[in-house]
């Protein structure tokens, strides 16, 4: 059938029924019975690999091929290992994550190819509300040699990750035209802390946006990203803080090297509850289209970081405080920001 405007097909009315109550990233709304899930299932896309609440799994030496939505998906499960695994996704596939890591304690991601239609290793634990009763939080986790070819992120952390990550070592990986190479994201609703990662030795070539990203609006605008004509629409008063504020904090970065970038670096934090004690260390971005941004931010730490720029700009700096570049202290820069040389 096809919709009312006459633009767009499906192969069936539940199919239609399905697009309709999902406006909101993908996720059908309205939808509670178990008829109604099933009047609209030619809609639902599974998951290739679910793996829920298990012990000791080992995945190893196997390839996985287009998958309806995500591929890999551990949920709740300890003590799992990841080696030599392949995954080969389209460009196009909408949602179509390579691994999916929710909720998990004790695992290992070793020697693993992933070419991803979405994002290539992902860290969840649940969205929202049902993450935060769950409070399982997906940590003591080990990304070590892998390779992603295409992906809108090579390693991720977010947007849903409401039940917490902390305990994360991320090393020795190669990401090649991701979309964004270092990819944390999330937004105000989701709640949940994300602390304790450690990043090392990362290489990427080709990447169209930004190799370091840190987004806390993410699917809309931060107030300062918002233009005239859209302040009436948008809302950008800044919320109090609750146990819906999603926290960023304690992230260590080092040993990065890209050559071809967007933007080489963009820290897009909440006003209500700033990204907090980042590090970051050795990083070389070339060939980049602009330079760095840091919005609402606390407390990083910059050292022997080179940005290489078409137009000689390197980092702005706006909304932040307590920043150190190379030894030298910024206590609180205000929203018209400063401009700072970094190479």
């Amino acid at each position: 059938m096809v919709d009312e405007a006459g633009k767009m097909w499906y192969p069936n009315e539940g199919a239609y029924k399905g697009a309709m109550a999902s406006i909101d990233f993908n996720v059908p709304t309205g939808i509670e019975t178990d008829e109604e899930w099933n009047s609209i299932r030619t809609w639902l896309r599974p998951v290739l690999v679910s793996i829920i609440k298990s012990k000791k799994v080992l995945l190893e030496g196997v390839t996985f091929k287009n998958s309806p939505s995500w591929c890999i998906h551990p949920l709740s499960c300890e003590h799992i290992i990841l080696n030599d695994v392949k995954v080969f996704n389209p460009w196009y596939s909408q949602n179509g994550d390579a691994l999916d890591l929710e909720s998990c304690n004790y695992a290992l991601i070793i020697n693993c190819l992933f070419d991803a239609g979405d994002d290539a290793i992902c860290i969840k634990s649940g969205k929202n509300e049902d993450g935060r009763r769950r409070g399982e939080p997906c940590q003591n986790v080990i990304v070590k040699n892998n390779t992603v070819p295409h992906g809108h992120g090579g390693f991720v952390v977010g947007s849903e990750m409401s039940g917490g990550v902390k305990n994360i070592y991320v090393s020795d990986c190669t990401f090649m035209g991701t979309d964004v190479g270092l990819r944390f994201k999330s937004t105000r609703g989701r709640g949940g802390v994300v602390e304790g990662i450690y990043i090392n030795n990362i290489s990427m070539i080709d990447i169209p946006a930004e190799p370091l990203l840190f987004d806390l609006f993410y699917g809309g605008k931060a107030p300062d990203e918002v233009t005239d004509e859209e302040k009436d629409a948008v809302d950008t008063s800044v919320p109090p803080v609750t146990e819906e504020t999603p926290a960023f904090r304690d992230i260590h970065i080092s040993n990065v090297y890209c050559k071809g970038a967007g933007r080489a670096i963009f820290f897009n934090g909440l006003p209500e509850m700033n990204i907090s004690n980042v590090s970051i260390e050795n990083v070389v971005i070339s060939d980049a289209k602009e330079g760095g941004v840091i919005s609402q931010a606390d407390g990083v730490d910059i050292k022997n970081v080179k940005v290489y720029t078409k137009d000689g700009k390197q980092l702005t700096v706006r909304s932040s405080k307590n920043l150190t570049v190379d030894g030298t202290s910024y206590a609180e820069i205000d929203s018209k920001g400063t401009s700072i040389n970094i190479n």
